[in-house]
């Protein structure tokens, strides 16, 4: 069983609560500087009170604990499990293998479970109950789940060709009001993404020739600059590139987890 990896977000001395100026962020900057503990919290805590707990599974599998929340990404099939709560929502960025399984997914599911993917995904399995397209949004408890544009600008098994075309699949950003979370897919750098804003933590995929290398990743990161950045879906590729390439970077903190686990 993998286990939890907890998140401290609190605010460091020189942040700004307004971030890049926006007004409408006050609130929730101001509230991401109370405690946001980094040791399992009970579940009956105040909001502010709780972690954000990372359990990195396998590849581009994972799954998000905040308080009695519980999200899993791209559950597929050879993974354990086991250990972790009902799952409030579970997301799928896409039809690939490696990002979705059906019968891991109606594994999952319990009473309540919503299972969100896109319309792609959908067309395959009629056990989707929330079909997102690219800028839609949806709320699930007091979760707000918004549904961003994962897609390849160049890259191809060949010419015309795309891995990822635009519109197919969905990254995400889920916001647990304290804390906004921000999950790439499978893209390249796109305009939608250096785009984003007041995202916490971010899980980054870079490997090739699927997404982007770790250079690649590493500038459109500090396009839109996460409080904490994780790579993921990272098979293959030289995080110390990523790394390095974040130095001069200092706001953004790289942190590093095992999604490859022996076996």
């Amino acid at each position: 069983m993998r286990h939890p990896v907890s998140t401290d977000l609190r605010l460091r001395p020189g942040d700004s609560a307004l971030g890049k100026g926006q007004h409408g962020a006050l609130k929730r900057r101001l509230l991401a500087a109370l405690v946001v503990a980094l040791i399992a919290a009970s579940p009956a805590a105040p909001q502010e009170q709780l972690e954000l707990q990372v359990v990195p599974l396998r590849h581009a599998t994972l799954a998000l604990r905040f308080g009695e929340q519980v999200i899993i990404v791209d559950p597929v099939a050879g993974v354990d499990y086991r250990g972790l709560p009902s799952a409030t929502a579970i997301l799928i960025t896409d039809t690939h293998p490696d990002h979705w399984h059906m019968e891991t997914v109606a594994m999952l599911m319990d009473v309540g479970t919503k299972v969100v993917a896109p319309p792609a995904v959908a067309d395959q399995w009629g056990g989707i109950d929330t079909v997102l397209e690219n800028g839609e949004m949806t709320m699930i408890t007091d979760i707000t789940i918004e549904a961003v544009p994962m897609y390849n600008l160049v890259r191809g098994p060949r010419a015309g060709q795309l891995y990822h075309p635009m519109g197919r699949g969905n990254g995400y950003v889920v916001d647990f009001g304290l804390r906004r979370i921000y999950i790439s897919g499978d893209t390249e750098c796109t305009p939608e993404m250096t785009a984003l804003e007041d995202i916490d933590i971010a899980f980054v995929a870079m490997n090739m020739p699927y997404t982007m290398p770790p250079s690649e990743a590493a500038e459109c990161v500090r396009a839109f600059k996460p409080k904490v950045v994780y790579p993921y879906h990272y098979r293959g590729s030289d995080l110390e590139v990523f790394e390095a390439r974040l130095e001069e970077t200092p706001e953004i903190e790289v942190r590093i987890l095992d999604w490859y686990p022996a076996g």
